[in-house]
């Protein structure tokens, strides 16, 4: 249990760790997954360990009944043998295995539960593990939008709306020169066209002409 607990101390120490020097959340996350699967792994291997002991205790309590069992019936034969001296020698070593056999299994007993207790704990490190994995991606989606707000937020910010227009209108007032400036140079172009053509001047003095006549014969008319 004393492993463990260092070991849950180490991941807390190192998360916090990171979190106080977090420069990029996304990098702390992957990192944070990173410690934890070497943690898992340290603890399975502790686990191993532990279990690897627990089995050898076993054999050795099933090595000591075995023992036991032999000296007893070896005390038992004597016995009917008649060589009751020798039995009680048997008896004497059965006794022995007796006492290693309930150390073993005072030992096996005392392991297994601290077996068991390191096998939930690995359990639980495991679905903490599927738990952050799981996480990772929704918090690496969730800095990467907060970053593009950040972003745009700064350059909203940045942006100068009341000059940006002002731009706006004075390029649109340039244009607006320029198109009357171009209206004023169509007209005049108009109208020396007129000038020098003999043949609009010639239509105009007889629309003139026309206007004129019509103008007499209403003078006319009147009188």
């Amino acid at each position: 249990m004393a492993i463990l607990e260092r070991m849950s101390d180490l991941i807390r120490a190192n998360i916090n760790d990171l979190i106080d020097k977090a420069e990029n959340p996304e990098k702390m996350v992957k990192q944070i997954i990173i410690d934890m699967e070497s943690q898992l792994r340290k603890a399975t291997q502790g686990l191993g360990t532990a279990m690897g002991s627990l089995n050898q205790v076993k054999k050795q309590l099933e090595t000591a009944q075995k023992q036991a069992d032999m000296w007893q019936a070896k005390a038992k034969t004597c016995l009917e043998q008649g060589n009751e001296e020798l039995a009680k020698q048997a008896l004497g070593n059965k006794v022995k295995q007796d006492k290693m056999v309930a150390q073993y299994q005072e030992m096996s007993s005392s392991m297994e539960v601290q077996v068991n207790e390191i096998k939930s704990q690995v359990d639980l490190l495991k679905q903490k593990l599927e738990e952050a994995r799981s996480k990772q991606a929704m918090l690496i989606a969730r800095s990467q939008m907060a970053d593009a707000k950040t972003k745009m937020a700064k350059t909203l910010g940045n942006m100068d709306s009341k000059s940006a227009f002002a731009k706006m209108d004075k390029m649109e007032q340039k244009i607006q020169s320029k198109e009357a400036e171009a209206d004023a140079f169509s007209d005049v172009a108009g109208v020396q066209e007129l000038e020098n053509d003999p043949f609009a001047q010639m239509d105009q003095e007889n629309s003139i002409n026309a206007e004129l006549e019509k103008l007499k014969q209403e003078m006319n008319d009147t009188n």
